[in-house]
């Protein structure tokens, strides 16, 4: 299943829209804002269908996944929406992270806890809101409607220069950004991993500190990382991953690459890849194939060093500080 699949879920007391744009999102939020109702709504359909009084708008089929049965009823689920409530307690399991890696099924997750074993975008964390305006003077007769907002917004950077940056990656990435720290003078390490990252932030004796992530899988520790700006200057740069930085770059400006990068729904199947992080690997990989800009996981090319490719890595980034 690819591409992106707005939702609108209506009955004659609420209408509810979600933008499906991957195949993992994340509802969290307040209590008693309609992410409970939304669940019911689509499982009142499935049951009754239009006999239900609910209307959904999609081009996709969406179904609900609960109960004990939960791994027999997904076996037989295929390029759907599958939207699941944290009142289930598999939601949590690295079975149900298995079984939806292994799918072809787009997932709505309402979750207020994180969900540390699923690889979610931090773009794709949202809650739910009543954008009713009412014109009429009976206006318990109207109905609620209720839209998206996303939990955690863009952050602007304004070239404040960091004592230390923390960086994910351990790999090509990191190789990357240590270079250019090295020559700003600034100090760089390595998280090994974006489930070190809070304690290296809470342990670091620096106060002004750069996190750089890949935010195409770094939802579940979004919750975590940003309280420690209560205490300490954090900022996060989060692109989708080091691949898409390279990608995003001049260093590649084909149609189709540049289409992919407007679009990338439309080009990343969630069967093959369960992040996006995944895809652009794999695109920058193919994309350098046989030139002297070969792209390697492990380690960087050099060549990504020399004056010319690092400023067009570089002009991709926003003012960092670096």
């Amino acid at each position: 299943m690819r591409g992106e699949h707005p939702i609108t879920v209506r009955n004659n007391k609420v209408q509810i829209k979600l933008p499906i744009r991957r195949n993992l999102t994340i509802l969290q939020g307040n209590s008693a804002t309609g992410k409970t109702t939304l669940i019911g709504l689509i499982a009142q359909y499935e049951e009754l269908g239009e006999s239900s009084g609910v209307v959904i708008n999609c081009d996709a089929p969406c179904r609900v996944l609960s109960g004990r049965n939960w791994e027999r009823d997904l076996e037989s689920i295929e390029n759907s929406i599958v939207f699941v409530d944290e009142d289930n307690a598999f939601i949590k399991t690295h079975e149900f992270a298995h079984a939806a890696r292994h799918s072809s099924n787009y997932y709505v997750l309402v979750a207020r806890e994180a969900l540390p074993q699923l690889p979610y975008s931090v773009d794709e964390i949202y809650g739910l809101r009543n954008t009713t305006r009412s014109s009429s003077k009976y206006p318990a007769y109207n109905r609620v409607h209720t839209s998206v907002y996303r939990i955690f917004g863009s952050l602007a950077f304004d070239g404040g220069r960091p004592e230390v940056v923390i960086v994910e990656d351990s790999n090509s990435g990191y190789d990357f950004y240590r270079a250019l720290c090295e020559k700003s003078g600034i100090r760089c390490v390595s998280a090994e991993g974006k489930s070190n990252i809070y304690s290296m932030v809470r342990e670091s004796s620096e106060n002004d500190i750069l996190v750089i992530a890949d935010g195409a899988a770094f939802g579940p520790e979004m919750a975590y990382v940003t309280t420690l700006a209560r205490f300490k200057n954090v900022r996060l740069f989060l692109p989708e991953s080091f691949e898409w930085l390279g990608v995003n770059s001049s260093l590649f400006n084909d149609a189709r690459t540049r289409d992919i990068l407007l679009n990338p729904a439309d080009y990343i199947e969630s069967a093959d890849f369960f992040s996006w992080e995944q895809f652009f690997t794999k695109e920058l990989i193919e994309v350098t194939a046989d030139t002297y800009l070969a792209y390697r996981k492990k380690s960087l090319n050099t060549a990504y060093l020399q004056p010319k490719e690092m400023a067009a890595l570089k002009k991709a980034l926003p003012d960092l500080g670096l």
